[in-house]
């Protein structure tokens, strides 16, 4: 596996490996890596030649100073499960590579970015665009993995992606989880014992939901059912539950209206906050 840190050796290794037609997939990270991530490397390696994943977290998209002191980071660490999962490169650039100087780029996201983690955490996929363009710009992929845990995220990549004519095909992976239900994040590493016993519940209520739907008359009824079953726990606090169009993020009224639809959940667990999401088939 090869470790590069400048957009210039990158070139060369991507010039290449394009001039031998041979197809690049890209698994962009914050380190800190699980096996989510490393599900991501294992589609890309079934469905491309060379893949490339980088290691970069990304100041631009923290609206929170404490979270990005605070972001877990062993690098050391990460480089050898990437090498185990097979990697080919794995890009860590310095911040000064990424951001020569400030990037004031503003995109339009047709509203999608003004609801759930748009609305909680403001200027948040300003900042996702601005580095995940700048790695796109870099690594010239063929296709880009990413996580479904990270719903909203994914639609917002699409959408630049479609925006700014990018020639990259996204693949959304699936949700990989712990035994217990729990969402991989890394994130989760920052979890206390008591708040890491707590946070399991978050799926499990989502997926008893899944069961209830047909016994509710409205969204309404879903949404408080779901945060007053988890805010029981008193390890855990609901910022938001959103039930929105599949396809388009559109907030839903009414559900005979829509045969698929996702339901979106943010979670402080103490001091770190949780996503996760569900799809509802009608």
């Amino acid at each position: 596996m090869q470790i590069i840190s400048s957009k210039k050796e990158l070139k060369l290794f991507v010039d290449r490996t394009i001039q031998n037609k041979m197809k690049i997939g890209f698994v962009p990270t914050m380190g800190a890596l699980h096996q989510g991530h490393l599900s991501l490397i294992s589609h890309s390696l079934i469905e491309t030649d060379i893949t490339i994943s980088s290691i970069f977290v990304n100041p631009t998209q923290f609206n929170n100073s404490d979270d990005l002191k605070n972001y877990p980071r062993n690098l050391k660490k990460d480089f050898a499960m990437l090498e185990k999962a097979g990697c080919h490169v794995v890009f860590t650039p310095p911040e000064k590579e990424m951001y020569p100087e400030k990037d004031d780029r503003t995109f339009n996201f047709d509203g999608i970015d003004a609801i759930m983690e748009g609305e909680h955490r403001p200027g948040h996929f300003t900042g996702v665009a601005q580095i995940v363009s700048k790695l796109f710009d870099a690594v010239n992929p063929h296709k880009a993995f990413f996580g479904q845990k990270d719903f909203q995220q994914v639609a917002i990549i699409k959408k630049m992606v479609e925006k700014l004519n990018y020639k990259v095909e996204i693949v959304a992976c699936p949700i990989i989880r712990e035994p217990n239900g729990l969402a991989m994040s890394s994130r989760n590493q920052l979890l206390t014992n008591k708040h890491r016993e707590a946070a399991p519940l978050i799926n499990k209520i989502l997926k008893s939901s899944l069961q209830k739907i047909h016994s509710f008359n409205n969204i309404e009824q879903i949404k408080n059912w779901v945060i007053n079953e988890i805010n029981k726990s008193p390890l855990l606090k609901v910022e938001y539950f959103e039930i929105v169009d599949t396809k388009t993020l559109k907030k839903i009224e009414h559900i005979q209206s829509h045969n698929c639809f996702t339901g979106c959940i943010a979670v402080w667990a103490g001091k770190i906050r949780l996503i996760d999401n569900i799809i509802y088939n009608y």
